[in-house]
């Protein structure tokens, strides 16, 4: 059996009521919720929430909310893979091979991308897939400031090297994950040795935590629908 947990806590500092913000219309888990449905992947989806007010959206758009996400993990602190180690363990992991976390704010991940992964974290025999995409600009040139007025390369290794004679260097699109349940369980959350990933196209990647990520988002959700 492979489930999907969609973690959907209350409380967002920067952008308020985040996981069910409107976005296009309807609010931001619906997009979650119907990208599993569509998928055709899960036995079952779950929503883990502290809010009432998200369960009752969860409910609305098709998903299960089986119990009320406890205060100590649902504070600033509380981690995703704490919630979803507790959402596993809760249900009862016994007869779930995988299972998918999907963050609310996946509003540009398609049903097909999770497709893929479910396919890849199976072929490879691997224990957990993360989605990546490659930076816009390359991190190993960052500047910071020291003073009043200066700044400085951090790394003067790369200081001189145009960016195309950089590596290439990625970072995890931060939508969504499978994991091998067993191997979350043994490891407890951390990366195991046996991760693989799956390619996605920075244009429909976005990582929204302030108000101009929503504008962005926006931009391109409408640029990604518009016929081709």
């Amino acid at each position: 059996m492979t489930i999907c947990i969609i973690p959907a806590r209350g409380g967002s500092k920067r952008i308020k009521n985040k996981n069910i913000k409107i976005f296009n219309g309807k609010p931001m888990i619906y997009y979650a919720i119907n990208l599993a449905k569509n998928s055709k992947l899960f036995s079952r989806i779950i929503v883990s929430t502290d809010s009432l007010k998200i369960a009752r959206l969860a409910k609305k758009y098709g998903a299960e909310v089986p119990f009320k996400r406890t205060k100590k993990l649902s504070n600033d602190h509380s981690t995703s893979t704490e919630v979803i180690l507790d959402t596993v363990k809760t249900i009862s992991s016994e007869n779930i091979k995988y299972h998918c976390c999907i963050y609310p704010t996946a509003i540009l991940t398609q049903s097909k991308d999770l497709i893929k992964g479910y396919k890849r974290i199976k072929n490879t025999k691997a224990d957990y897939l993360i989605p990546i995409t490659n930076y816009d600009y390359s991190p190993l040139r960052p500047l910071k400031k020291f003073k009043k007025h200066w700044i400085k390369f951090i790394y003067n290794k790369y200081k001189r090297k145009r960016s195309q004679d950089l590596p290439d260097l990625f970072h995890d699109t931060g939508t969504f994950y499978f994991y091998k349940t067993s191997s979350l369980l043994k490891n407890k959350g951390n990366l195991p040795i046996k991760t693989t990933f799956l390619m996605i196209d920075r244009i429909r990647t976005i990582d929204i935590n302030e108000p101009q990520d929503l504008k962005m988002a926006e931009f391109q959700y409408k640029l990604l629908k518009k016929p081709k």
